[in-house]
């Protein structure tokens, strides 16, 4: 098995990883989410940690692909690349901020035992305050930046045929979309834990699933990079090929 077939391996489970990953953390996060008195409530701090547990899951694997994909996706557009790669961390870290905040919360909760009065009014306050930068960080990682950074991925992959192109063209809209109703979220337009919210990320959580399947299936298409302008000389594995035939790629 070559270098390039095990990066796409790794990709797309990395890939995976994301999907489930982000769909269990804030599934388990519900109750601190939707509870405005939950620092004075009886809690599910339990459920909580096992959320951030979910999220930091997440991080390990939002970072690595931005990793694991550097090698193929450089003998293409070296720029974008290193591009993708400082999107995808700062997506992760913009995560990990969400995930300190919501742990603060249950922080908050655990000291706020025997409070009355005025201190409950303020712990309250506290962990609004704390929530609402969890969902500011909802609304710039996984929306904002993974928009831009899957723009960037689809991009490249268009460009250069490392997938077939109608699957780039899928990143390519559900870039676009998330980025939209990211935007119209900021404004008020709607909720953006919503139907709207919801059906402008499906192509973007296709795109990824898809992307997944193909890349462990099938990896990289075999060719990749004619015609996408880099020398022909050059294969996915960083080796180099007769310039009359086509790069060399793992399937």
């Amino acid at each position: 098995m070559s270098s390039t077939r095990r990066t796409a391996i790794v990709a797309g489970v990395l890939f995976l990883v994301t999907e489930i990953a982000a769909i269990g953390g804030l599934a388990l996060y519900r109750p601190l989410l939707d509870d405005a008195g939950y620092v004075l409530g009886p809690g599910a701090d339990t459920r909580v940690f096992l959320g951030a547990l979910c999220e930091f899951v997440l991080v390990l694997a939002v970072t690595g692909t931005g990793a694991v994909l550097y090698p193929v996706l450089r003998g293409r557009d070296e720029g974008a690349a290193v591009g993708y790669v400082c999107g995808r961390l700062l997506e992760a870290a913009v995560i990990l901020v969400g995930i300190v905040s919501v742990l603060s919360v249950v922080t908050l909760r655990a000291g706020a035992q025997g409070a009355t009065g005025a201190d409950e009014a303020s712990l309250v306050t506290a962990g609004q305050a704390l929530v609402a930068l969890h969902d500011w960080t909802f609304l710039f990682g996984p929306n904002f930046v993974l928009g831009a950074n899957t723009l960037v991925l689809a991009g490249l992959m268009y460009t250069s045929r490392l997938v077939p192109r109608p699957l780039a063209v899928l990143g390519l809209v559900g870039g676009t979309l998330i980025c939209a109703s990211a935007t119209a979220v900021l404004f008020g337009i709607y909720e953006q834990v919503s139907v709207a919210g919801s059906l402008a990320a499906l192509p973007v959580f296709a795109w990824e699933v898809t992307l997944a399947v193909r890349l462990l299936a099938k990896g990289f298409d075999e060719g990749a990079g004619a015609g996408s302008g880099v020398s022909s000389g050059a294969d996915l594995d960083g080796g180099t090929v007769g310039t009359a035939g086509p790069a060399a790629a793992a399937v």
